[in-house]
């Protein structure tokens, strides 16, 4: 009996001491946990210096191009892309602002958008452009802020844009003037008839109105259809004939985000066909484009139908690849391609806008302060945490401060050999450089690229709509 209560009170004395174990290695994680929380003192310097750099970016438009599209800093001037303002740049900026917490701005942005906005003009538009800012800028901001009226603003704008489908192809016209719906572009390329599918398919989720991704969906469908014998989409196409007038095949302007969206719309609507469409074109550029050299490993430019090498040309608008490449888990190759891109980066200080990778000669000495590079390290670093993408990321970040900054905001380089100034400011700084600049150092809570899909104008099209469908998408 005795024996049995000691064994009792050792059992009980010993789940006591445990007990305390447990509870100071919990006390232990907690305090690191609360240390973890508070972050690096490094990162919450750069976040601020993020945020300082997009609101004097943002300062200067206020003073000088307030509800104009975009500001001039050097001539104290805005400029508007078409005969009115569109409000291009609050609309852009609106979700970055969000992100990073700026409430007095965004307040102001919200009460001009809502003050000032109206589609209702006689004048012709370049509905890809329109799409993917405007269009994606309020629909995003809907998602994020929750005020009807920004989605009621990018249905009539859809409702606007609808005639550009009414081809014999079903391929959208390039142009569409917003108060007659009248139509003109019928040479157009694979940017302009597939990269506006994100935006067109959420406005159909948000709206419950099916038309919009459908009548999108037919176009891109029917561009993919014509592809050349490799697989790959050339550079022009008539979409009243069905007929290339270039088949030059590539990544960069004029076709990139046709094969982005192939990819992030089947992740967005769970469209089967998206993805077989995805993987035909993803195999095609790993055959016939991709290119490994002596300078690193880069994607040139060939022709569709027989696949030779017709130009070995890579650029600031080409490194949207890297993040692409993420995004599909094809991380052997988004690693080597970003040797290429931060090695591009470092030859001046800021990338040029193109280089023959041959010889690692400048073809266009421009830079517009554009975002691909930052974007691909930034999912490199979110999805890998190697510290190296970290380090380019904020060295990337640092070169725009030394060279692109003046005293009352940002500009553009003429040309990275000389740093020559280019006086412009366009509202892709704040919609996607500034956003991706500052993610490498946001707080956690901040924003969760994992709960959505970033539209190419770096609009967060967020997931969660379809929970409660159990991730199934129907048309």
């Amino acid at each position: 009996m005795l024996a049995n209560l000691k064994s009792k009170t050792m059992k009980h004395l010993f789940k006591i001491l445990i007990f305390l174990v447990l509870l100071k290695c919990t006390t232990s994680v907690q305090a690191k946990t609360q240390i973890d929380k508070k972050q690096d003192p490094e990162t919450t310097v750069y976040a601020n210096r993020v945020k300082a750099a997009f609101l004097k970016g943002w300062k200067a438009y206020k003073t000088y191009a307030w509800d104009m599209d975009a500001v001039n800093p050097i001539s104290l001037k805005g400029h508007n892309w078409y005969a009115e303002s569109l409000l291009m740049t609050p609309i852009d900026a609106f979700s970055t602002m969000h992100i990073m917490g700026l409430k007095k701005e965004e307040a102001e942005a919200k009460k001009l958008i809502f003050e000032r906005l109206n589609f209702d003009k006689n004048f012709e538009i370049q509905q890809f452009e329109i799409a993917i800012r405007i269009m994606g800028g309020l629909l995003s901001s809907y998602q994020l802020d929750g005020d009807k009226r920004f989605l009621n603003l990018a249905i009539d704008l859809g409702n606007r844009m609808l005639p550009i489908f009414n081809s014999p192809s079903g391929m959208p016209y390039r142009l569409v003037n917003l108060k007659t719906g009248k139509v003109s572009g019928n040479i157009t390329n694979p940017c302009e008839i597939g990269s506006m599918l994100l935006e067109y398919g959420m406005l159909s989720k948000l709206s419950k109105n099916p038309i919009y991704y459908e009548k999108c969906k037919k176009g891109v469908v029917a561009v993919y259809k014509l592809r050349g014998k490799t697989g790959l989409v050339g550079s022009q196409i008539n979409i009243e004939t069905g007929e290339w007038t270039n088949t030059q095949a590539h990544i960069s302007g004029g076709i990139d985000a046709y094969y982005e969206y192939l990819l992030k719309g089947w992740l967005l609507f769970d469209d089967p066909e998206l993805k077989q469409m995805w993987e035909t074109s993803r195999n095609a550029i790993n055959t016939y484009l991709a290119d490994e050299t002596k300078t690193g490993f880069w994607y040139g430019w060939a022709d569709m139908n027989s696949g030779e090498r017709t130009l070995t040309q890579f650029g600031a608008l080409d490194c949207f690849w890297g993040a692409v490449l993420c995004l599909d888990k094809d991380f052997v190759r988004a690693k080597k391609l970003q040797k290429s891109i931060d090695k591009m980066w470092r030859m001046y200080g800021v990338e040029p806008e193109c280089i023959n990778y041959s010889n690692m000669k400048v073809v266009a000495p421009y830079y517009m302060i554009r975002p691909e590079a930052i974007e691909a390290t930034y999912y490199l670093w979110h999805f890998t945490k190697d510290k190296q993408y970290y380090e380019m990321g904020k060295n990337m970040f640092e070169s725009i401060e030394q060279y692109c900054q003046i005293d009352n905001g940002y500009v553009q380089i003429q040309d990275v050999r000389t740093m020559e100034k280019w006086d412009a400011l366009e509202s892709f700084f704040f919609a996607e450089t500034m956003k991706y600049c500052y993610l490498f150092f946001a707080p956690k809570k901040a924003f969760d690229l994992d709960k959505c899909i970033l539209n190419t104008e770096a609009h967060p099209f967020f997931k969660t709509w379809k929970i409660n469908r159990k991730g199934k998408h129907h048309h």
